[in-house]
């Protein structure tokens, strides 16, 4: 079994920056330029942007990361918060911008922190700074959003990670030891992966897409992006071998998938809160065997209308083998409210079962 302690990615105030560049030199066969200002993206007629525009290649078969660099940047903010145990640092993207306010998604372990009594500062590549406040946070898969009173900025573009696979090039943006506007070159080293992270009692589960690009501690929040620059996920927890000092990066990073992201974030968004799947179980904390033992099935909610047994150990969801608990929590979670999934069981009585359910919901918790 994998020795491994997961951390958050939230660090300490350093100073220093790393300013990132682009060109307007075109490479590849299929390129184009897009605006500073607009994002909108254009083919040009000859092998030059014109001033304004940065230039980028789309999906070739190698991430120009200078062109990338200079496409994402613009979007990708420093987080900086202070609380009443001291001042940390973090990362963001621009996910919205109206007329009046613009919208920056994070982890939740960022700025919560900031959410009672503290106060939470944004910083551009440019330098500017402008001040924050919390649209909403979700502690359980680790997102928050906020807002400043800034519009219509450059915003990232979204990737459906249900399209990424292993070996694709990444770059991570953000902030790692409190360098700004940072930028580290990897691939996707695994999918699914199943990650908890926090203290007991408040942990965050992540169906984690796994890179070995660098992150550090306050890369936290920022973007995982593709060749094309879009975000395929959010930069939130790294593996540390136990026993040993955090000595940072050590190639295995972990990354909220932006499809599972955005569900939340869309939630958030729209009523200041997000809600959860709910199979309806307590499970067996102190089993060491191969599984998810279900220690309690609750009445009335679905894993019980569905008929699941108190003392079934789950083997599989929808085709992914279960091997521990936190492989079940994950997986649930990484499904909205109201899907319909199948649960392959052991159950006590012998043999092996497998039931329809359909997921309930509930709030998050902040």
């Amino acid at each position: 079994m994998r020795k491994i302690v997961i951390s958050f990615l939230v660090g300490a105030t350093l100073a220093g920056t790393i300013a990132t560049a682009a060109t307007n030199n075109l490479s590849g066969s299929i390129a184009g330029c897009v605006d500073k200002k607009s994002r909108v993206l254009t083919i040009p007629t000859n092998a030059k942007c014109p001033s304004g525009k940065i230039a980028i290649d789309i999906g070739g078969s190698t991430l120009d990361a200078k062109s990338i660099a200079g496409l994402v940047s613009p979007t990708v903010v420093t987080i900086s918060v202070t609380g009443t145990t001291g001042t940390s640092t973090g990362s963001g993207s621009v996910y919205k911008s109206d007329d009046t306010y613009s919208y920056i998604v994070t982890n939740n372990h960022v700025v919560s922190a900031g959410a009672t009594g503290g106060s939470i500062t944004v910083e551009f590549t440019s330098g500017e700074e402008q001040s924050a406040t919390i649209v909403g946070r979700d502690r359980m898969y680790d997102l928050a959003v906020i807002k400043i009173k800034k519009g219509n900025i450059p915003t990232i573009s979204l990737a459906n990670s249900a399209e990424v696979t292993v070996g694709d090039p990444v770059l991570a943006f953000g902030s790692p030891l409190g360098y700004s506007n940072t930028v580290t070159a990897g691939i996707v080293s695994a999918l699914n992966r199943p990650v908890a992270a926090g203290s007991t009692g408040s942990e965050s589960y992540v169906n984690a897409i796994q890179t070995d690009a660098a992150i550090n501690q306050g890369n936290s929040g920022g973007p995982l992006v593709d060749a094309q620059g879009r975000m395929i996920g959010i930069n939130s927890v790294i593996a540390l071998v136990p026993g040993s000092p955090d000595t940072g990066n050590l190639g295995i990073g972990f990354a909220i998938p932006m499809n599972e992201a955005k569900r939340v974030i869309d939630e958030i968004l729209a009523t200041g809160k997000s809600t959860r799947p709910i199979l309806g179980v307590g499970f067996d904390k102190t089993y060491t065997g191969v599984g998810a033992r279900i220690l309690e099935v609750y009445a009335g909610d679905p894993a019980s209308d569905a008929g699941i047994p108190t003392g079934a150990i789950i083997r599989n969801i929808d085709g992914t083998k279960i091997t521990t608990l936190d492989a079940a929590v994950v997986k649930i979670r990484s499904y909205a409210p109201g899907t319909t999934i199948s649960v392959t069981c052991d159950i006590p009585s012998g043999g092996s079962k497998t039931f329809k359910v359909k997921l309930g919901t509930a709030d998050a918790v902040e």
